[in-house]
C-alpha cells in the first residue's frame, strides 16, 4: 500500500467508521496482491485443518484471518467474530465496534482462479462479545464484502443505500464507482447447486421445476442456471444482473438449515442486497428480522431481485399436493 488513504472517497463513509473501513481495505488490497501472485508466493489452497463448523481450512483462510485480526486491533474494533475462530475474540477493550467476518469466502475456488472474497458485518459493541454479534441482523451499522476477481471491489452499505468501490491497480486505492447500486428488478437467471435436487424440500423443487420447464411451463419463459460455489461471486453477479440465489436446507444430515452462516455471511449479504432494492429471506422470512443464538449458526438463504425472492416464499404457501406435483399440474400462475 501507498501512504495515501486506502479509500479515495472517504466522504461517503460515516466519519466514525472510517478507521475501520480503512483497515478492512488495507488488508483487502494486501490479500488481493497475495491472491494475484498465487503459487509464486505460497500454496494458498493447501489444506491446513478444519474450522469449528467442520469445513476444511485452506492456507489462505488462515492468512486472511490473521491479517484482519492484527490490523483491526488498532481500528476501533473491540470484538472480532470470525468463521475461523471458535469464539468471539476481544481485540481492543476500548473499541466501539464488533465485527463479524468470513475472512476468505469461497475457499474451494482458490486453486481454480475463480472469484473469492471477504464478507463482514459491523455492530456497535456491547459489554460481551456474544451479545455484540448475536442480535437482530437489522441492528447492523455496516455490512459488505470485498471480491477478489478480475477486479478487486468493495461493496458496502451503512444503511443508506449500497456503494461500490474499485481497487485502482495503479494508486492501490479503493475508488467509488457507484454510490447507489441497485439490484435489477428482472432477470432470467437463478443460482442453485442442482446436484442436491433429490434432497431439497418440495417447495424448492417445485420452484426450480417451473424454471427448468421454461417457455412450456407455468412461467412461460426460459431461464439460465448459474452456480459458482462462492457466495461473494454469486452476490456480485446478482447485484450486477439480477436473478435469485438459493441455498435451502435439505434432507442430508448437517444440512437441515443449509450451510451458510447467519452472523458473518447471510446477515451482511442480506443488508447489502436489501439496501440495493432486493430481498433476502430464509426461503420464507426476511433475514434482517432474525437473530442467531450461536456464532456459527446456519440458515437457509434465498436472495436477489425482490419479485423472485417473494415468489420463492409463495411456493412454501402452496398445498402439499401442488408442490409435490409436476409443473404441468401446478396452478400457481394460472388465471
Amino acid at each position: 500500500m501507498t501512504s495515501e488513504q486506502p479509500i479515495r472517497d472517504m466522504e461517503h463513509i460515516p466519519a466514525p467508521l472510517r478507521p475501520l473501513m480503512a483497515a478492512l481495505c488495507e488488508v483487502g488490497a494486501q490479500l488481493a496482491h497475495t491472491i494475484q501472485r498465487g503459487p509464486l508466493g505460497a500454496a494458498l489452497g493447501e489444506e491446513v485443518g478444519v474450522n469449528t463448523g467442520g469445513d476444511g481450512q485452506k492456507a489462505l483462510d488462515i492468512i486472511a484471518d490473521d491479517a484482519f485480526a492484527a490490523r483491526l486491533k488498532s481500528a476501533g474494533v473491540r470484538w472480532y467474530a470470525s468463521e475461523e475462530q471458535e469464539e468471539v475474540v476481544e481485540l481492543d477493550p476500548a473499541g466501539a465496534y464488533a465485527l463479524a467476518i468470513d475472512p476468505l469466502d469461497g475457499s474451494s475456488n482458490i486453486d481454480v482462479n475463480v472469484s473469492i472474497g471477504t464478507i463482514f458485518s459491523v455492530f456497535q459493541a456491547k459489554a460481551g462479545g456474544d451479545e455484540s454479534v448475536l442480535r437482530p441482523a437489522s441492528e447492523q451499522i455496516a455490512g459488505g464484502y470485498i471480491i477478489y476477481g478480475p477486479q478487486t471491489m468493495l461493496v458496502v452499505t451503512f444503511g443508506a443505500g449500497t456503494q461500490e468501490y474499485l481497487l485502482d491497480p495503479d494508486s492501490r486505492q479503493f475508488v467509488l464507482i457507484n454510490a447507489a447500486v441497485k439490484v435489477p428488478a428482472t432477470s432470467h437467471e437463478f443460482a442453485i447447486n442442482a446436484s442436491n435436487y433429490r434432497h431439497w424440500p418440495n417447495p424448492i423443487r417445485a420452484y426450480i421445476d417451473d424454471c427448468i420447464a421454461g417457455a412450456e411451463g407455468p412461467r412461460d419463459k426460459d431461464f439460465n442456471m448459474r452456480w459458482v460455489a462462492s457466495l461473494v461471486a454469486e452476490t456480485h453477479r446478482i447485484l450486477s444482473r439480477g436473478g435469485v440465489f438459493l441455498y435451502p436446507g435439505d434432507k442430508r444430515k448437517g444440512y437441515e438449515k443449509g450451510r451458510l452462516r447467519m452472523v458473518y455471511e447471510c446477515a451482511p449479504i442480506a443488508f447489502v442486497i436489501e439496501q440495493a432494492g432486493g430481498m433476502a429471506t430464509d426461503g420464507q422470512d426476511q433475514i434482517l428480522g432474525q437473530a442467531a443464538t450461536r456464532l456459527h449458526q446456519r440458515t437457509p438463504f434465498v436472495f436477489g431481485s425482490a419479485e423472485k425472492v417473494a415468489r420463492v416464499a409463495t411456493y412454501h404457501d402452496l398445498p402439499e399436493s401442488e408442490v409435490s406435483a409436476l409443473f404441468g399440474k401446478r396452478g400457481l400462475f394460472r388465471a
